[in-house]
């Protein structure tokens, strides 16, 4: 069973720092790029983060750019948001997700973890 499972999430306060996991199973994910989206209240899911296979190409949101780091680890299976300085903006349900590494539509989703920045 393929599975992406977040942890991590919590409520933290502005300037503050969170590091978000996400452990992948059920297949071999050398081959993915993974990514982390997030959707704030009322707001559509935009992606955060994005690292391909080898963690040679790195994507951030203007957003988020200095302030968050992805990173992953293939022994481990394991893909990782380093947020630091984290803003009320930040506040938003996390997914981790997954597509194969030259295509274009994520296959695989997490089920989210809560991030809550208070001012």
């Amino acid at each position: 069973q393929v599975q992406l499972v977040e942890s991590g999430g919590g409520l933290v306060q502005a300037g503050g720092s969170l590091t978000l996991s996400c452990a992948a199973s059920g297949r071999p994910w050398t081959n993915y790029a993974m990514a982390w989206f997030r959707q704030a209240p009322g707001k559509e899911r935009e992606p955060v983060a994005t690292i391909n296979w080898n963690g040679a190409k790195i994507d951030y949101a203007d957003s988020v750019k200095g302030r968050f780091t992805i990173s992953r680890d293939h022994h481990k299976n394991t893909v990782s948001l380093q947020m630091n300085s984290l803003k009320p903006e930040d506040t938003a349900v996390y997914y981790c997700t997954a597509r194969l590494d030259w295509g274009t539509e994520y296959e695989y989703w997490g089920q989210g973890t809560q991030v809550t920045v208070s001012s």
